[in-house]
């Protein structure tokens, strides 16, 4: 656990002093078990368009043997998620020592009547959807899973950008807070005091 963490106020003047080369997600992948199933979700029902599709028997980077397809659908900022068919008809397995519900990848929806619509349009293909489910008056979402047992969330931005701001101005206070309370159980768990 780490408790040596730098000041909020030291975090935001090297967060507003140094250069951010970082611009945006440009995708995000995920192993898929058949990427014609994973087409027909992203694109027929999401409204993702299939933008590319990379077929390899090496990976790149490594240069290991393992055939492959790699299929990318473009969201409207033009990021993407993408997906690996490796051809073995298997899907990502969720990592057992974590509940379904943490590992997701969040997608912003324009307002709260695109989530509506969207969650009408999961529900009429017959796919469960938890929420509207709001969060800290900060966000709303709504959650389902891919073909491939993704977590996937729907999300829109509800709070005011005054809101925002003292949510951020607060944040790193909030997570120090928490950081203290954690280091506290450990070491109560530990028999120290």
């Amino acid at each position: 656990m780490h408790t040596d963490l730098p000041s909020s106020k030291e975090t935001a003047v090297k967060t507003d002093n140094h250069a951010r080369p970082i611009r945006r997600l440009h995708h995000f992948a995920w192993r898929c078990r058949d990427a014609e199933e994973t087409r027909h979700f992203y694109e027929d029902i999401l409204g993702l368009p299939l933008v590319h599709v990379i077929k390899n028997d090496h990976v790149p980077s490594t240069g290991e043997y393992c055939p492959y397809v790699h299929i990318f659908f473009r969201m409207k900022d033009n990021s993407h998620i993408a997906f690996f068919d490796l051809g073995d008809g298997i899907a990502a397995q969720p990592s057992p020592n974590t509940p379904e519900w943490v590992n997701h990848i969040a997608l912003k929806v324009d307002n709260r009547a695109d989530l509506d619509s969207m969650h009408q349009r999961l529900l009429a293909q017959g796919i469960e959807v938890i929420g509207v489910t709001d969060h800290d008056s900060y966000i709303e979402s709504i959650y389902f899973f891919d073909p491939n047992g993704f977590r996937l969330e729907l999300t829109t931005e509800v709070a005011a950008a005054e809101t925002v701001e003292a949510f951020a101005h607060s944040a790193h206070q909030k997570l120090a807070t928490w950081t203290r309370e954690q280091a506290r159980r450990q070491a109560l768990a530990e028999g120290k005091s």
